[in-house]
């Protein structure tokens, strides 16, 4: 039994790689660089990407599960949807596919329209799959480390309806824990689709107390300017990613993105334990930034 891990060199893919080799499982990570790498010992490391097909036909050659983490880019739809079809091709009886939260309702903002079409062929053709809906990423605040400690500043333009953030370090276990138990049953399991979501519902304001309080000074919300979001994005992103990112955050400004009970708890129970909140979080990335 083998596992292929997609994205096996990112934030997420490399720490599914660490739970999975954790657990003794036979993991083959897909890399452009497998000499530079660093996987635990006795992961496989190979060659090649989502858009090399030969090479991602090999890759495939004797999987058992595959993880699809997709990268946000231009064609992600085409990516998952080839990387989907070759596994069904190679006989891969399981399948984890991380999608995103609300990206049924999100149809304006690109990157989480398009992970739904992946969600509706997966649906379709019955493929034996989890799909995880990871809300944002608790993680993306450490990139307001400066503007927390130089201005006093939480400055990403969430507004004030609320959103359930999600720990990375939880969506990376829920994750392992999938991809090992379709890899370790006999017949391929029926589909199953969780939303990743953390405990507390988090708007602007109520974010920029609770690192008020972890970092012991006056923190203020920066506000809801989306033009000045895209332009501090493009000072490093390319123009359709910043454009992207802006549409997500209006729709989290007018919908929000909170989540109920039930889908926590479902969560919980994957997990085996509580999500992480972002109180636990900040202050974990508090005591870093002060002993640095």
């Amino acid at each position: 039994m083998t596992i292929l891990v997609t994205g096996a060199t990112g934030r997420i893919g490399s720490s599914v790689v660490d739970h999975l080799a954790g657990a003794g499982a036979s993991i083959r990570a897909l890399t452009r660089s497998p000499e530079t790498a660093r996987f635990p010992a006795g992961v496989e490391a190979v060659r090649g990407d989502l858009t090399d097909i030969d090479a991602l036909r090999a890759a495939l050659a004797g999987i058992d599960t595959l993880f699809l983490l997709v990268a946000n880019v231009p064609d992600e739809l085409t990516q998952a949807i080839t990387a989907l079809n070759l596994a069904r091709d190679a006989g891969v009886r399981g399948i984890v596919y991380l999608s995103v939260y609300r990206g049924e309702a999100y149809v304006d903002a690109p990157h989480f329209t398009g992970k739904h079409a992946v969600e509706r062929m997966i649906a379709a053709l019955d493929l034996p799959a989890t799909v995880l809906r990871p809300a944002y990423f608790m993680q993306n605040d450490l990139a307001q480390k400066d503007p927390l400690l130089g201005a006093g500043l939480y400055g990403s333009p969430i507004g004030g309806r609320g959103i359930s953030m999600a720990d990375a370090r939880d969506i990376a276990e829920a994750a392992a824990r999938e991809l090992l138990r379709r890899d370790r049953s006999p017949a391929p399991l029926p589909a199953e689709t969780y939303e990743l979501v953390g405990p507390d519902a988090l708007t602007g304001p109520t974010i920029a107390a609770v690192w008020a309080e972890v970092l012991g000074r006056a923190v203020h919300y920066g506000g809801d300017d989306l033009d000045g979001l895209e332009g501090r994005l493009r000072a490093f992103a390319p123009a359709w990613l910043a454009y992207d990112l802006s549409v997500m955050m209006r729709r989290y400004q007018e919908d929000g993105a909170s989540a109920s009970a039930a889908e926590v708890a479902r969560f919980a129970a994957l997990l085996g334990r509580s999500p992480r909140r972002y109180r636990d979080f900040a202050a974990e990335a508090a005591q870093s930034w002060q002993g640095a």
